[in-house]
């Protein structure tokens, strides 16, 4: 499993979600996190503790007034972040000993995941585990030496007195043992270049997923595990994998796990979207908070499934998530917000988990009347579907067909009295406590997003989808992108002010590529090579072939980190191989297929250990040991023969096209006064011109 998974495993009953205390009227505190726009921070804007942001001038005090760091991690959503908050940085004596002794400094883990991982790795390398809180201590220089996560009052207390009686008494002894943990922490970071070694073949490709799949779970889904985190990268590739080398038993566990996490209660049956994990083994009870990313990604999967099966769940699936993210996390300038906490409150007016979305069996019973008992067989208000203390999370576990029979009722009319039903109850939950929105904006959160919006118009065909995605699209154009193609990384109140990351520029090159091949406006496709180009200069690590993690241009942390596990969310470099390999494509005199080639060399010796955690990596691989189709459409025609084409799950293709001859070679004398024509190619070599979608797939079948 992907390391930050492993994380998660390892501190699930930590990991759960709190909301903010509401503002009072004044405040006794108030320190430099005031000025900050991230809510995380400025729920620690008024503790006592002399909290201060990262950054370059911060750590420049703290190397001239001889200080060490001491560095809290978290996130708006954390509840152990919130009780340690509660508990020790809004006591005055905790206050008090740390503003003395120590720089003090708060960062929100989703605005500054460069530092987030340095430190994390530190943690790992310190105690064996990790999660958030993520409390450090460093030297000035950032070296870390101490690392804790949740600790109450006393213990804290403790900690630091003896961490200030250390950093006086036995300097030099602090600062070596800072210096070697920093060389092991750049040390389990390195990628050797390998340019000895093939690519990887089909043959080890089948051997490695063979190994993968014994961890399914053939009869829930996923894998035979608790939590059960959705993985849509994992699923993503299967499904490439499973279409491409016709693999019916591999479609059937992908169609399992699609099917089962969308009949759970990690599902939002009421409102649509999905929460960030299950915590058992059924997909039944989540951790409640809802995750831009998950649902951006999830969107994007389901739809991809759809194409491919043309399976009605899988579309509802699509329409209620997006549903979900236009309703709850749109702004009104396009830009998609962060998150929806899993808290909210009850009716006694506590802080509850779970507390908007659970339902009691006498809840239902009033307001759904004589359609209640069948609501109750299809949503497993029973033993299957209880949660605690007499609170349902709705789950499916039988398909319409039996339920419907079960009632001597149509399918039509069941599902008309399951939509009855459920409109009820989001009329009556819309009077709860709402759950907190992190209103914040991330540029790569807002790319997966913007990336499963295109998808979905693509293979759903529903036009507001495609409106939804040039808004989202605009808005990065606009407050995303500089004047020299760089990237900010965030978004709030019309203020951006920390630098993009790789994961940011790799999703957002991604999505507009994306959407060239749906709307053939060359703007996008020029912005996306532009960002690939910004990124290939400034984030480019020459001497093993990978992308850091940050831009030469930005202050230098202890270590510039590569990041290449497939998590919850792509790793930043596999997105870029996949970017580079297909602008290849439309660019064949660019260097970028030699660089992604040479990316997936350098890190394929990892993916018989752990396919599942390579596995956006390994669809390059099926580009390169198949055939790729380059796909151009010329003529007055182009869209709606676009449209047509690109409707077909081909993942191993790219589309482009023009109405006369475009600036591409593949668009170079293709025009044909009076003809729309498709040519099917394969770098650059093509087939005799055809004029239907049908003639395009025939002639990649005859490809093949």
């Amino acid at each position: 499993m992907p390391k930050k998974a492993l994380l998660v495993l390892a501190l699930a009953t930590l990991i759960l979600s709190c909301n903010q205390k509401p503002n009072k009227v004044s405040h006794k505190y108030t320190n430099a996190l005031i000025h900050e726009t991230s809510p995380y921070l400025l729920q620690h804007a008024h503790n006592p503790v002399n909290w201060e942001a990262w950054s370059p001038e911060v750590l420049e005090r703290a190397q001239k007034e001889d200080k060490p760091l001491l560095i809290s991690i978290g996130y708006a959503a954390c509840h152990w972040c919130h009780v340690m908050e509660k508990e020790c940085f809004e006591d005055e004596e905790v206050a008090q000993m740390m503003n003395e002794n120590f720089i003090n400094i708060k960062i929100d883990r989703e605005e500054r995941p460069d530092v987030d991982q340095i430190y994390m790795d530190a943690i790992q390398m310190l105690s064996g585990n990790g999660g958030w809180p993520l409390n450090i201590v460093a030297l000035p220089d950032g070296k870390p030496f101490w690392g804790a996560t949740y600790l109450p009052k006393d213990n804290w207390i403790k900690s630091l007195e003896q961490i200030v009686q250390l950093y006086k008494n036995d300097r030099a002894r602090v600062t070596q043992y800072a210096t070697d943990l920093a060389g092991g922490i750049h040390a389990i970071n390195l990628v050797e270049t390998d340019t000895e070694s093939d690519l990887y073949s089909m043959d080890q490709l089948d051997a490695a997923v063979n190994q993968w799949s014994q961890h399914f779970d053939p009869n829930l889904g996923g894998y035979q595990r608790a939590p059960k985190f959705m993985m849509p990268n994992n699923w993503d590739f299967l499904l490439h994998y499973a279409t491409a080398e016709n693999k019916p038993e591999l479609m059937d566990q992908v169609n399992t796990t699609l099917t089962r996490m969308a009949y759970g209660g990690v599902y939002d049956h009421v409102g649509g979207g999905f929460s960030r994990y299950a915590v058992d083994t059924k997909w039944h009870v989540p951790h409640f908070e809802k995750m831009l990313y998950d649902n951006g990604q999830l969107v994007s999967l389901y739809a991809k499934a759809y194409a491919v099966t043309k399976n009605e769940l899988y579309k509802q699936v699509v329409e209620e998530t997006i549903g979900f993210v236009q309703e709850e996390l749109l702004d009104g300038n396009g830009g998609f917000y962060s998150s929806l906490d899993a808290d909210s409150l009850d009716e006694q007016g506590e802080l509850e988990e779970g507390a908007y979305y659970v339902w009691t069996e006498e809840q239902l019973t009033q307001l759904l009347g004589d359609d209640f008992p069948i609501f109750k067989e299809y949503y497993n208000i029973n033993a299957y579907g209880l949660w605690e203390e007499g609170n349902y999370v709705l789950i499916r576990d039988k398909g319409n067909e039996e339920i419907a029979q079960n009632h001597a009722i149509s399918v039509t009319e069941l599902q008309d009295k399951m939509a009855k039903c459920l409109k009820i109850l989001k009329k009556e939950r819309a009077k709860r406590s709402k759950p907190r929105l992190d209103d914040k904006i991330l540029t790569s959160w807002n790319g997966l997003m913007l990336k499963g919006l295109v998808d979905a118009y693509r293979y759903l065909g529903n036009e507001a989808y495609l409106e939804l995605a040039l808004k989202n699209a605009r808005f990065l154009e606009k407050e995303m992108i500089k004047e020299d193609h760089s990237l900010f990384r965030n978004h709030k109140a019309g203020k951006s002010n920390i630098n993009a990351f790789l994961e940011d520029y790799a999703s957002v090159i991604e999505a507009y590529l994306a959407l060239y091949e749906v709307t053939f406006d060359d703007a996008w496709l020029n912005h996306s090579k532009k960002l690939l180009d910004y990124t290939k200069q400034h984030f480019r690590d020459e001497a093993s072939g990978m992308f850091f993690f940050t831009s030469d241009e930005d202050h230098s942390l202890i270590r510039r980190s590569i990041e290449t596990n497939d998590n919850v969310i792509s790793a930043s470099n596999s997105i870029m191989a996949k970017n580079l390999l297909k602008f290849h494509k439309l660019y064949t005199e660019e260097d970028y297929g030699d660089i992604a080639r040479q990316m997936v060399k350098n890190v394929q010796k990892d993916f018989d250990r752990s396919a599942q955690g390579f596995a956006n990596w390994l669809h390059v691989i099926l580009y390169e040991n198949q055939n790729f189709y380059e796909i151009a459409l010329v003529g007055d025609n182009y869209k709606a023969l676009g449209k047509e084409v690109g409707a077909q799950y081909l993942p191993n293709s790219i589309l482009v096209g023009s109405k006369q001859d475009g600036n591409l070679e593949l668009l170079k004398n293709r025009h044909v006064d009076g003809e729309t024509l498709a040519y099917v190619c394969i770098e650059g070599t093509c087939k005799l011109p055809v004029t239907t979608s049908e003639g395009v797939m025939q002639q990649i079948q005859s490809f093949q």
